[in-house]
C-alpha cells in the first residue's frame, strides 16, 4: 500500500511540477480554462444531436477553434517574454505587456462560460438570470480595459 502511495505521489507531484514550469504558478487557471474547453465543446456536441444538427465536420471546425485559442494565448504569453529583453536593450520597460496574456485569457474564459450557458440555454436548460447577466458585465469590463 506504502508503494501505491508513493507512486500516487511521484506522478502527481511530477505533474504539478512540470505544469508549473509551462504555465507557471497560475497552472490551475490555465488548467481551468482547459476544463472549459472541453465542456463548450461537449455542450456544443450535444446541442447539435439534440437540435439534429449533428456535423463532424462542424465539430472539427469546434476542436480545430479551441486549438486556435489555445495558439492565441500563447501568442498573447510570448509576447513579454520577446519584448521585454528587448526593452533592456533598448532602455523601455515593456513589463506591461504581461497584462495581454491574461487579459487574454480572461477574455476566452468569459467567450467559453458564455458559450456553454447558451448553448444549454438552446438545449432547454434554466440558468440563472445572474449568471448570464454577470458574464455579460465581465465581458464589456474586460473589453473595456482592452481599449483602455
Amino acid at each position: 500500500m506504502e508503494k501505491l502511495t508513493d507512486t500516487y505521489n511521484l506522478i502527481v507531484g511530477g505533474v504539478i511540477a512540470v505544469l508549473t514550469m509551462i504555465f507557471g504558478q497560475y497552472y490551475a487557471i490555465f488548467i481551468a480554462y482547459m476544463f472549459l474547453n472541453a465542456l463548450d465543446w461537449l455542450t456544443g456536441w450535444y446541442k447539435s444531436r439534440r437540435l439534429k444538427q449533428a456535423s463532424s465536420k462542424e465539430g472539427a471546425k469546434g476542436a480545430i477553434k479551441k486549438v486556435g485559442y489555445w495558439v492565441i494565448i500563447t501568442v498573447a504569453f510570448l509576447i513579454p517574454y520577446m519584448l521585454t529583453p528587448l526593452g533592456e536593450i533598448l532602455n523601455v520597460n515593456f513589463e506591461f505587456t504581461m497584462l495581454f496574456g491574461w487579459l487574454t485569457l480572461a477574455c476566452l474564459t468569459v467567450n467559453e462560460a458564455r458559450s456553454i450557458l447558451e448553448n444549454l440555454i438552446e438545449c432547454g436548460y434554466k440558468a440563472p438570470h445572474f449568471l448570464i447577466k454577470g458574464l455579460k458585465v465581465a465581458d464589456s469590463l474586460i473589453n473595456k480595459e482592452e481599449e483602455k
